[in-house]
């Protein structure tokens, strides 16, 4: 039921509003008195929300609705209202025919895997602990909640002297990052700022094709930075002030190396750049991978050897400051860095580039052919990762194969520092999934 990053998928095939309320249910059955719910301005959010509230109020659990706002927003609104759960209805970056789930605990982090597969064992057993008639929990309405994120992120930050920024919203949840950094000092312009859950400027997901208004304006004007969510307000995407595109690993890596101090560790999911471990050892800092999937990174910075978490999908956790991806927090803090110590691009000649290779292999037995893949791996390499598919280090670049979640299909990435070296890692990634399919 739940994917990488909650529940998600189409509205009135994977999610309707009685999954809603069987989910609901299942957490308002799990020993908890309130919950924080709120939604992304999806078309459909308002009857999931209604349903999900039901759902647990049901169950006797009194519910906080905080209506419209970024999902950083509602999950930090856990601890602010002295709440148990939160739960966020976002698809995040999917289309507009999507919509989903996302459950919060009062750290700011996300579900667990315990946590996640009880909600599921109670939603496919039907097991719920529904309140007599006079336990149910009643709902009230919190429209503050967005001023205390702002308000948050100011205290957290820096003032800024000197930093334009373009933000653009995506027609997202995401406008708190605009009046955040206009209180921080920042002389601010938006694009696409009126929420609208069909996404109609641009598609929900930040990329380097999708931006192209931000990249245009950015590069026709004295602006310093722009950045960009997704629908939800968790991801964080940034263009330099020539109006080009940066690379998600290239951002982990300039994040990482600010964040950390020596012997510090930082958390990336296993499919990250060399880049972001090159930048860091002169720091004396390293990094520690995890599976694919912000909730992973999340649960590796609970760790306090972790200072800095990320994904190179633009989802950024500063662990002290909250565990759940927190794009507005991530707009702040790029825009002080940037005032404080030049150009972006100028900041981003320090990180490397190297060479990437990507393909993907047609198959019906993915599930036989992995448990192959790895059992050859781990007897014929040193330097073998199998948290998330199977990684294999080298000296000088590393290879992932690693099974789709949701296409009959196995994917390989290499990268190394030298093209033609990626290019032989790329063969050699072929040549191990072929022994297996033999």
């Amino acid at each position: 039921m739940f994917g990488t990053s909650g529940i998600r998928g189409p509205i009135g095939e994977t999610v309707t509003a009685a999954l809603a309320l069987s989910v609901g249910r299942a957490v308002g059955s799990t020993d908890i008195d309130r919950a924080v719910i709120g939604r992304d301005p999806r078309h459909s959010g308002e009857i999931l929300s209604d349903a999900v509230s039901a759902g647990l109020r049901e169950c006797g659990v009194d519910v906080i609705d905080i209506g419209l706002a970024a999902t950083p927003t509602i999950a930090r609104s856990v601890a602010w209202r002295g709440a148990d759960t939160g739960i966020s209805v976002t698809a995040s970056h999917n289309p507009p025919a999507d919509n989903g789930l996302k459950l919060w605990q009062p750290t700011g982090q996300a579900f667990d895997e315990s946590r996640r597969a009880e909600i599921t064992g109670r939603v496919e057993a039907e097991n719920y602990d529904l309140a007599t008639w006079d336990g149910i929990g009643n709902e009230r309405s919190w429209d503050g909640a967005t001023e205390r994120h702002a308000e948050a992120l100011v205290d957290a930050g820096t003032e800024v002297s000197d930093c334009s920024v373009v933000v653009d919203i995506g027609t997202g949840a995401g406008g708190v990052t605009a009046t955040a950094l206009h209180r921080l000092g920042c002389a601010v312009e938006t694009i696409n700022a009126q929420p609208d859950g069909s996404f109609p400027a641009r598609p929900s997901e930040p990329t380097e094709e999708t931006l192209t208004s931000l990249r245009a304006q950015v590069a026709t004007t004295d602006a310093d930075l722009g950045v960009a969510h997704d629908g939800d307000a968790d991801r964080l995407v940034a263009v330099d002030e020539t109006g080009r595109f940066v690379s998600g690993d290239r951002l982990l890596a300039l994040f990482a190396r600010e964040a950390v101090s020596r012997g510090d560790e930082v958390a990336a999911p296993v499919n990250t750049s060399l880049a972001v471990d090159d930048t860091l050892e002169p720091l004396g800092a390293s990094v520690t991978r995890t599976r694919v999937g912000d909730v992973h990174v999340a649960e590796r910075a609970t760790s306090e050897t972790v200072v800095f978490g990320g994904e190179p999908s633009g989802a950024w956790i500063w662990p002290d400051e909250t565990l759940c991806p927190d794009g507005p927090l991530a707009a702040c803090k790029l825009a002080e860095l940037v005032d404080e110590a030049g150009p972006l691009s100028s900041l981003l000649e320090a990180v490397e580039r190297y060479p990437i290779r990507r393909e993907s292999i047609e198959t019906n037995a993915k599930g036989t052919r992995m448990s192959q893949v790895r059992d050859h791996v781990v007897a014929a390499y040193d330097d073998v990762t199998t948290i998330d598919g199977v990684r294999i280090g080298f000296d000088d670049g590393w290879v992932l194969i690693r099974a789709s979640g949701t296409q009959p299909l196995i994917r390989l990435t290499a990268e190394a520092r030298d093209p033609d070296r990626a290019d032989d890692l790329l063969d050699t990634a072929r040549s191990v999934v072929s022994r297996a399919e033999a």
